[in-house]
C-alpha cells in the first residue's frame, strides 16, 4: 500500500537541496566553467543570461503542472531529466562542438529546474499541514543554501582540484559534471520510493487545460489591473539593476589574470571566496534582514535594505583599483558585498508578497517572479560587452552608477506601514501604545 504520509525529515531535505543545486548550476558554476574554458566575458554573460528564461516564463506553465500528473510525478521526472542534463554536460565538454552542445543541455536543465521548482513548493504544501509547514520553512531554506555551496562552493572546488591535478581543464568539469549526474539518478531513485503519496495529490481536476488556461487569462489581466502596477513593475525590474550585471562579472574577474585587471584567482580558490564564503554572508544577510523587518516591517526598513543592495558593490570598485593579493583581505571584501546583498534582497521579496496579496495572491506571486527573473536576464545579457568595452575598474564604477536608479525609485514606493511586522511586535505596539494613553 502507498504511503500517503512520511517523517518530513525523511524527503524535505533532499527535495529542497535538490531544488537548488541545479538552479545554481546553470546560473553560477556554468559561468565559471565557460570562464575556465576561455570563453569572452561577452558570451559568457550573454549565453548564460538566456538561461534564465525558464523562470521568467515559469508562470505561463505553472497551471498545467497542476492538472497534468501528480507533483509526486512531476518531481521525480524532473530530477531524472535534470540528472540527463548534467550527465549530456560531462559527455559533450571533451568535444570541439561542445560550446553548442552543454548549452543545449543547460537548456534542459534550465527548464526542468524551473518545473520542479513548481512541482516541489506545490508537493510541500500538499504533504503537509499547516503548523508543519511553517516548522520546516527554515528547514528547506537552510538546504537550499546548503545546495548553493555545494554548487558554487564545493563542485568548483573539486572542479579547480582535478584542473590542478590532471591538467587538463575539459576533463575536470566532465568529471565533475559525471558527479552531479551520479547525484540526481540517486535523487530520483531515493524520491520515488520516499516521497509520500498525499490524499490530495490527485493530479485530476474537473476543469480541462482549456478551461485553466482561460482562467490563468483571467487572472494575469487582474494582475495588470492592479493599483499601482506600473510602479510596481519598475521597482522589481530596477531594484537589483546593479546586482545583475556584478554577479555575471564577479566570477570572470576573481579568474582573470592580473594583466586585464583581474584578480588571478585559482578555480579552487574562488570556490571558497564566491562560493563557501560569499554564500554564507549572504545567508547571515537575509537571516538578520528577516529578523528586522519582522520588527517594523517593511516600510520602515526600505530605505536602509535599499542602500545595503546598493552601496556595498562598491567593495568591487576597491578590489579592482588596488587588486589586492591578500586572500582574506579579498574573502572579506566579497563577504561585505553578499552580506549587504542578502540584508537587502529581504525587502525585495518581501515587496513582492505584499504586491501579490488580493484574491489571487500564488498566481500573482508567481508572475512577479518572473519579472523577478526578467530583471536579471536583461542586464546580465549586456554586462559581459559592457565590461569588456569598459575593463573592470570602470565597469565596476558603472555598476555603481546603475544603483542610481534603485535609490531615486524608493521615495515613490507605497507599502503599508504594518506589513512584514509580526503578531507578538503589533501586539507589543497596541499594549504599548494603550499604555501611554
Amino acid at each position: 500500500m502507498k504511503k500517503t504520509t512520511r517523517n518530513p525529515w525523511s524527503w524535505i531535505p533532499t527535495l529542497y537541496f535538490a531544488e537548488g543545486l541545479p538552479y545554481v548550476v546553470v546560473m553560477t558554476v556554468a559561468v565559471i566553467m565557460y570562464k575556465r574554458f576561455g570563453l569572452s566575458n561577452t558570451d559568457i554573460a550573454l549565453y548564460t543570461s538566456w538561461l534564465y528564461l525558464p523562470w521568467v516564463i515559469k508562470p505561463f506553465w505553472s497551471p498545467f503542472v497542476d492538472i497534468l500528473k501528480t507533483k509526486r510525478w512531476w518531481i521525480v521526472t524532473m530530477q531524472l531529466f535534470i540528472g540527463a542534463g548534467m550527465a549530456g554536460v560531462a559527455f559533450t565538454l571533451p568535444t570541439p562542438f561542445y560550446l553548442q552542445a552543454s548549452l543545449a543541455f543547460f537548456w534542459l536543465m534550465a527548464f526542468s529546474s524551473a518545473t520542479n521548482d513548481i512541482a516541489s513548493d506545490g508537493f510541500y504544501m500538499l504533504a503537509l499541514d499547516d503548523s508543519q509547514q511553517s516548522f520546516f520553512v527554515g528547514i528547506r531554506s537552510t538546504f537550499y543554501r546548503l545546495a548553493m555551496i555545494t554548487g558554487q562552493g564545493l563542485l568548483v572546488i573539486l572542479a579547480g582540484g582535478l584542473e590542478k591535478s590532471t591538467g587538463k581543464v575539459p576533463f575536470a568539469w566532465s568529471i565533475t559534471f559525471f558527479i552531479l549526474a551520479g547525484l540526481f539518478v540517486a535523487f530520483f531513485v531515493y524520491h520515488k520510493f520516499i516521497l509520500p503519496h498525499p490524499v490530495t495529490d490527485t493530479g485530476k481536476s474537473a476543469t480541462t487545460p482549456g478551461e485553466v488556461a482561460k482562467e490563468f487569462g483571467r487572472t494575469f489581466a487582474s494582475f495588470f489591473t492592479k493599483k499601482g502596477i506600473g510602479l510596481a513593475i519598475a521597482f522589481i525590474l530596477i531594484y537589483r539593476l546593479a546586482e545583475a550585471m556584478l554577479v555575471k562579472m564577479a566570477s570572470p574577474f576573481l579568474l582573470d589574470a592580473r594583466d586585464v585587471g583581474g584578480l588571478g584567482l585559482s578555480t579552487q580558490q574562488v570556490g571558497l571566496v564566491y562560493g563557501t564564503v560569499g554564500v554564507v554572508a549572504l545567508t547571515l544577510g537575509g537571516i538578520i534582514g528577516g529578523i528586522v523587518a519582522s520588527r517594523q516591517g517593511l516600510k520602515y526598513w526600505l530605505w536602509p535594505m535599499a542602500l545595503a543592495i546598493t552601496l556595498p558593490n562598491a567593495a568591487y570598485v576597491f578590489l579592482s583599483m588596488y587588486m589586492p593579493e591578500n586572500f582574506i583581505l579579498i574573502n572579506a571584501a566579497v563577504a561585505v558585498e553578499q552580506l549587504g546583498y542578502g540584508f537587502g534582497f529581504t525587502a525585495y521579496m518581501l515587496y513582492l508578497i505584499y504586491f501579490s496579496q488580493g484574491e489571487h495572491k500564488t498566481a500573482h506571486y508567481s508572475i512577479c517572479t518572473g519579472f523577478m527573473a526578467l530583471g536579471m536576464m536583461l542586464p546580465g545579457m549586456a554586462a559581459g560587452w559592457i565590461q569588456e568595452q569598459l575593463g573592470y575598474q570602470n565597469f565596476f564604477i558603472f555598476v555603481m552608477i546603475a544603483t542610481i536608479p534603485t535609490l531615486l525609485l524608493i521615495p515613490f514606493m507605497k507599502v503599508d506601514k504594518h506589513f512584514g511586522k509580526s503578531k507578538k511586535t503589533e501586539e507589543k505596539l497596541e499594549i504599548e501604545q494603550t499604555e501611554n494613553q
